[in-house]
């Protein structure tokens, strides 16, 4: 696994279009960051932290509305070969483009779009999410 984001949020993205209640996750420090904010944003009813098998793992709940999931798609933004960053004044017209959600990763820790623009801190945009 080369890209640990990208898997994060590609699971999840399966997990919803299949329909499953639950997504079983890597434990890590920015996994539990991301589901955070995706929590905040109403794309995931919640995670926890369990013990499986005698390794801690991040199980994230999927969030249905009307029986279909909030999740419609997700976009891998930056990658290992080649990393995209906003600056806070090039945000807005990122925004702009559809009805869609960016998640960054800035030196304040992973935010939306909006919360970087509030804060004037730009980042690297990890995804876009809707």
């Amino acid at each position: 696994m080369n890209y640990r984001v990208s898997d994060l949020i590609i699971r999840i993205k399966n997990a919803a279009r299949a329909r499953r209640k639950e997504v079983v996750l890597d434990n890590l420090k920015i996994n539990k960051a991301i589901c955070k904010v995706l929590v905040s944003e109403g794309f995931l009813e919640g995670f926890d932290v369990i013990t499986k098998d005698g390794k801690k793992v991040l199980v994230a709940l999927i969030k249905y509305e009307k029986r279909s999931p909030v999740l419609i798609d997700v976009l891998v933004v930056s990658k290992p070969s080649l990393r995209k960053y906003a600056t806070a004044s090039s945000i807005p017209q990122i925004q702009r483009k559809g009805k869609h959600t960016i998640i960054l990763s800035t030196n304040k820790g992973i935010m939306t779009g909006r919360e970087a623009l509030k804060k004037n801190i730009g980042g690297e945009i990890l995804f876009r999410i809707w």
